[in-house]
């Protein structure tokens, strides 16, 4: 399936009207919280104005027909207790796919009919009562293999021909009793930190003149407008976590060996993880223990007191904080602290991070652009890139000892501290637009003031999570909070995550 028009390939032209439809979602939370912690001059009736339709245009028509919107677990309970089937919450997804993907642009294939066939067989399933992800529609980004698929990057040029084989984590959701009903847009080799192109720009769904956000831009903008309650995303230097908080919704991603990754050729140089977006912490965990194997990540317990360090510094001088950015880190934290944490104010020890994740992120493509059959047909700004990263790799630039360095002065300071808070991004998302086009230094520079925050956890191979906090009162976007811990804190990052949403919780949804 090759992309030739601005619309996602569907499988099927007829997605079936569905006589039986159901809408078993929990009552969607009140709208997002007002962020008032800030240090803006603006006038207070300017930082507390609701969302409007001054940029947002008013993205979603009236009346349109309703589908399971989530949460995953009400799905799955409504499978087990058989007043929902697989097959109804398919044909409603594929529906609302049809109807409202076309304001975002989230995805790029829509697996109509095949998702159909596959629903129909998962209800002849003799555990389908026990599978913990029954019936639950995903997506996938699309760059990691589903069968009969193309293995897709962002664009023509990556196109590898149609998958043999499911990806590890695809397998194991498909397993559990999930149906892949599609798969979501992706910026070339997954490079830039806003999702487009040649056929699509890939919008924010709480306000449609921004960018969802980037690598897993797509996946971000599908679970935010709820045309589906979960997806799969990658994280290779914040991937998972910018679109997540550009979009309002809970994204993690895991730390090194916790879920299959493999992305690629060699995994960007071991700094991608595979991870899930969701709109609650529990969907969240749900998938991310299915995807590792591991049902313990579902459990959800109260953590016991945690030692939080807020940080809200950048980890470099040249970038600049939003301060409705920086309130709702202030905000998680004075949450967590409410919660009875210890939380302190303090300082990470970023050292040379900044040079050293830019000298990987120039070479971490080189492998897999060398694979492609045609990379002259690169967009400009991917040449640039891969031409600078040979220079940097000829050079010699790119040492192990760079990162050691990092990650022991980071072990050195988690001896004090459980979790750290910072802001997830530095500033409201971009302009949604043909970035493509634009030149490789406008690309680098817009994404290093969007998110200076999410790439070090990449670098070591730790987890880290974006939670959603408020409202941006100019962007009309979503604003977060990130959340990261040393090797093996998955579970303490996920319960932490989970008892913010319980005593701040968000809008699950833009509907």
């Amino acid at each position: 399936m090759r992309h030739n028009s601005g619309s996602p390939d569907f499988d099927n032209d007829a997605t079936g009207a569905n006589q039986h439809m159901h809408n078993k979602a929990t009552a969607v939370a009140e709208g997002l919280a007002a962020i008032t912690e800030t240090t803006s001059t603006e006038p207070l009736s300017a930082r507390e104005a609701p969302m409007g339709e001054s940029e947002r245009g008013g993205p979603y028509a009236e009346g349109q027909a309703e589908a399971p919107r989530g949460p995953a677990v009400t799905i799955v309970a409504g499978v087990h207790e058989g007043s929902l089937t697989p097959t109804e919450v398919v044909d409603a997804t594929i529906e609302l796919i049809a109807a409202e993907d076309g304001t975002t642009n989230a995805f790029s294939v829509v697996r109509a009919k095949r998702a159909v066939a596959e629903a129909i067989a998962l209800e002849q399933r003799a555990d389908l009562d026990v599978l913990p992800m029954a019936g639950v529609p995903v997506a996938v980004k699309h760059n990691i293999p589903v069968t009969g698929e193309t293995v897709l990057c962002g664009s023509a040029a990556t196109d590898t021909g149609p998958a043999t084989a499911d990806h590890p984590v695809v397998r194991r959701l498909r397993d559990a009793g999930a149906v892949v009903v599609g798969l979501t847009t992706v910026p070339e080799l997954a490079l830039w930190a806003m999702t487009d192109d040649q056929h699509r720009v890939t919008r924010n769904p709480w306000n449609v003149k921004r960018s969802a956000g980037g690598s897993s831009g797509g996946a971000a903008a599908a679970v935010a407008a709820g045309l589906v309650p979960v997806a799969h995303g990658n994280d290779g230097l914040g991937s998972i976590r910018i679109p997540a908080a550009a979009c309002g919704v809970y994204g993690i991603k895991p730390g090194r060996h916790t879920v299959p990754s493999d992305v690629g050729v060699d995994s960007w140089g071991g700094m991608v993880e595979n991870g899930v977006l969701a709109t609650t912490v529990g969907d969240a965990a749900l998938a991310l223990s299915v995807m590792a194997a591991r049902p313990d990540l579902a459990e959800l317990d109260p953590p016991g007191r945690l030692r939080i360090a807020l940080v809200v510094t950048p980890p470099s001088r040249f970038a600049r904080v939003d301060p409705h950015w920086a309130a709702a880190a202030h905000k998680a934290a004075a949450v967590a602290a409410a919660a009875g944490h210890q939380v302190e104010t303090t300082a990470l020890p970023y050292g040379n991070a900044v040079l050293a994740l830019l000298l990987r992120w120039l070479t971490v493509a080189l492998p897999e652009a060398a694979a492609l059959a045609h990379p002259e047909r690169l967009q400009p700004r991917t040449r640039r890139h891969l031409a600078i990263g040979r220079f940097v790799q000829r050079l010699g630039l790119v040492r192990a000892a760079q990162v050691d360095r990092i990650e022991a002065r980071l072990l050195e300071f988690f001896e004090d501290y459980d979790v750290v808070i910072t802001p997830t991004l530095a500033t409201a998302p971009p302009r949604a637009r043909a970035w493509h086009r634009k030149g490789w230094l406008a690309n680098v520079l817009t994404g290093f003031r969007f998110s200076p925050f999410t790439p070090i956890w990449n670098l070591v191979g730790w987890p880290a999570a974006s939670v959603p906090m408020g409202t941006h009162p100019y962007s009309d976007t979503p604003v977060a909070a990130q959340l990261a811990g040393p090797p093996g804190s998955e579970t303490t990052v996920l319960r932490l995550s989970a008892q913010l949403e319980q005593l701040h919780p968000w809008r699950r949804t833009v509907r």
